[in-house]
C-alpha cells in the first residue's frame, strides 16, 4: 500500500517530524485521525492557510480523517508565533463572525460528509475552563525554562511578551489532548512556525494520557528568496472573492517568478508530479505556459472552474491582445461621482484598501488610468476617462479593474 508520507515528501510539504520512523509506520498500518488548527483572526482564510488545506486534503485522499480545528478560544488570547508585537484583541462577536465565515470556505477543500472529516471549535472546551483547575491539571506538565527556549517566545522576549500570550502554548497543547481523548486524534499538522506549540501538544498527550501522539510541520509558502508569498498591492492574498477578486487571485499566480513555478505547482495543485516536473523545467517564454496552468489550477480549487475560466479569459484579453474585457473585475459608479477625487472612488469601491495605500502606489508610479500614470494625489475622475465606456485602472504591474458609469 502506498504511504501518503512518500507523496507529501515528494511534493515538498514536510519540514519537520517529532518521530519520523514511527510516523511512517503509523501512516502505513492504519488510517488515523489528525488535526490542523486555524485561529479565526480574520473573516477569511488567506493563501498561507491554503497550503495547510492542501496538506489536509492530501491526507484525506489517502484515507485519513481530518479535524479542522477553529480556534474560537485560542483567538481570544492570540498566538505570539512569528509576531513582533501583540495581536489585536478581538471580541467574542468578531471571533464568532470569523468562525462562521471560515467554515464555509473550508468545505470547498475538505469533504465533511458522512463523518469523513470533523469541524470543531476549541471555544467549546477552553472558554469554560476553571483557571486554577487548568493550572493544576495541565500547567504541571510544562517547564517554564523549556518554554522560554522556544523560538516563538525567544524572539519576543526583548520586545515584550505578555503573560496572556505566554498561556497560548498551554492552550494549544491542551487542544491536542482534548482531541486525542474525544476523537482518538493521534497527529497534529501545521505550519513550521507552529513547531514549538506542536511539540508541547505531543508531549502533553504522551505524559498525561500515555497515548500515541505525533506531529509533522509543513514548509511555509516562500519564494526562491525565502520571503513569504501571498502579499499583494492590496495586502494579503485572501481566499474570499470579496477581499481578493478571482481575477486578482489568478493574476498573482500568473506572475510568480520563474524559479517558483515548480514549487507552487507541487504544493498548491493536485497535478501528478511527472507533469509538475515537466512544467517546471520549461524555460524562457515557454515557462509562461506553466504559469497559466498554475494560475488556472489554483484559482479553480479556490473559486471553482467557472471563475477560473473567466479569470483566464480576462487575463488573455488584457495581455494577449484579446478583445473580450467582460471578465476583468468591474465596479459601477453613478455619474454624480464625476469630479470626485480618484483615490476616494478607489477606496470606496475597495480597489485599493486605503487612501494611504493609494498615495503610496502613486508615489511609486504604480497607479494609472487608461495607461496614463497618476502623479497627483488630488486627481479627480472625470467624463474624459470613460471614452471607451469604462476607465481601466492599473495597480502595480499587472492588477486591473474597470470602472463603468451607471
Amino acid at each position: 500500500m502506498a504511504n501518503v508520507l512518500d507523496e507529501l515528501l515528494e511534493r515538498g510539504y514536510i519540514k519537520q517530524f517529532t518521530h519520523e520512523a514511527e510516523t511512517r509506520e503509523l501512516l502505513e498500518k492504519e488510517k488515523i485521525t489528525f488535526y490542523i488548527g486555524f485561529d479565526p483572526t480574520a473573516d477569511s482564510l488567506h493563501v498561507g492557510h491554503f497550503i495547510a488545506m492542501m496538506f489536509m486534503a492530501h491526507m484525506q485522499r489517502a484515507g485519513h480523517r481530518p479535524i479542522a480545528l477553529l480556534g474560537g478560544g485560542t483567538a481570544m488570547v492570540g498566538d505570539p508565533s512569528g509576531k513582533t508585537d501583540m495581536r489585536k484583541m478581538l471580541t467574542k462577536e468578531q471571533i464568532q463572525h470569523n468562525v462562521d465565515s471560515i467554515k464555509k470556505q473550508m468545505e470547498r477543500f475538505i469533504d465533511f460528509s458522512d463523518d469523513k472529516a470533523l469541524l470543531v471549535n476549541n471555544a467549546d472546551w477552553l472558554l469554560g475552563l476553571n483557571y486554577v483547575d487548568f493550572l493544576r491539571d495541565v500547567g504541571t506538565h510544562f517547564s517554564v525554562n523549556r518554554m522560554l527556549s522556544a523560538e516563538c517566545f525567544k524572539q519576543r522576549l526583548e520586545r515584550g511578551l505578555s503573560f496572556l500570550e505566554f498561556n497560548y502554548m498551554l492552550m494549544q497543547g491542551y487542544d491536542f489532548y482534548v482531541l486525542n481523548q474525544k476523537y482518538g486524534c493521534k497527529m497534529e499538522l501545521g505550519g513550521d512556525d507552529q513547531w514549538s506549540n506542536m511539540i508541547a501538544g505531543v508531549e502533553l498527550v504522551r505524559r498525561k494520557a500515555q497515548g500515541e501522539a505525533f506531529a509533522m510541520t509543513c514548509t511555509l509558502l516562500t519564494n526562491s528568496q525565502g520571503q513569504k508569498m501571498g502579499k499583494t498591492v492590496g495586502g494579503a492574498l485572501w481566499l474570499n472573492p470579496e477581499k481578493t477578486s478571482p481575477f486578482d487571485f489568478y493574476q498573482y499566480w500568473r506572475n510568480v517568478d520563474d524559479a517558483d513555478v515548480e514549487k507552487c505547482l507541487a504544493l498548491l495543485t493536485f497535478l501528478p508530479m511527472d507533469e509538475v516536473r515537466r512544467l517546471g523545467a520549461l524555460k524562457d517564454a515557454e515557462i509562461n505556459k506553466a504559469k497559466m496552468i498554475l494560475a488556472y489550477e489554483v484559482t479553480k480549487l479556490v473559486h471553482g472552474e467557472e471563475e477560473a475560466k473567466k479569470a483566464e479569459e480576462a487575463s488573455k484579453a488584457l495581455f494577449s491582445g484579446g478583445a473580450d474585457m467582460s471578465n476583468v473585475p468591474t465596479v459601477t459608479i453613478s455619474r454624480d461621482k464625476l469630479g470626485t477625487e480618484l483615490l476616494e472612488v478607489l477606496v470606496e469601491n475597495k480597489i485599493v484598501p486605503s487612501k494611504a495605500e493609494g498615495k503610496r502606489l502613486i508615489q511609486q508610479g504604480g497607479l494609472s488610468v487608461n495607461g496614463e500614470k497618476v502623479t497627483d494625489f488630488k486627481r479627480v475622475i472625470n467624463d474624459e476617462d470613460f471614452n471607451d465606456g469604462f476607465a481601466l485602472i492599473k495597480r502595480g504591474k499587472k492588477n486591473y479593474n474597470k470602472i463603468e458609469l451607471a
